[in-house]
């Protein structure tokens, strides 16, 4: 794993996007458990928050929604000074298990389960 990380940057400026896509979410199981290299991530997200293709989009927020479930504050300190920048799937994919302080601070509502409870209750 640790070695596959050098082709993450130069996988991140492929024409095709889902060679791109996949440098993303080459670190989505590392992260999500609280480890991999989140300065990577970070990068390579920041060079495709303006992209319109859905699918890359979707990824950074799958991503940073499941990286907010052990590291909420790394995340939200992510989003808060691009929330113009991204998409609002991007940022409502990511803000997904955030506080609902700290939605609200985003622009976003707080977060429902289907029964209308609150997100942990």
């Amino acid at each position: 794993y640790p070695a596959s990380l050098r082709w993450l940057p130069k996988w991140g400026k492929q024409k095709n996007f889902w060679i791109r896509r996949t440098a993303l979410l080459a670190q989505h199981d590392q992260l999500k458990v609280g480890k991999g290299e989140w300065p990577l991530f970070a990068r390579l997200a920041d060079s495709m928050l303006d992209e319109q293709e859905f699918f890359i989009r979707k990824a950074i927020g799958w991503v940073l929604r499941e990286t907010s479930k052990k590291r909420p504050k790394l995340v939200y300190d992510y989003l808060r000074p691009r929330r113009d920048r991204m998409s609002g799937l991007t940022l409502r994919e990511g803000a997904k298990y955030l506080s609902d302080a700290q939605r609200r601070s985003l622009g976003l509502a707080p977060w429902r389960d289907r029964e209308g409870k609150p997100f942990g209750a």
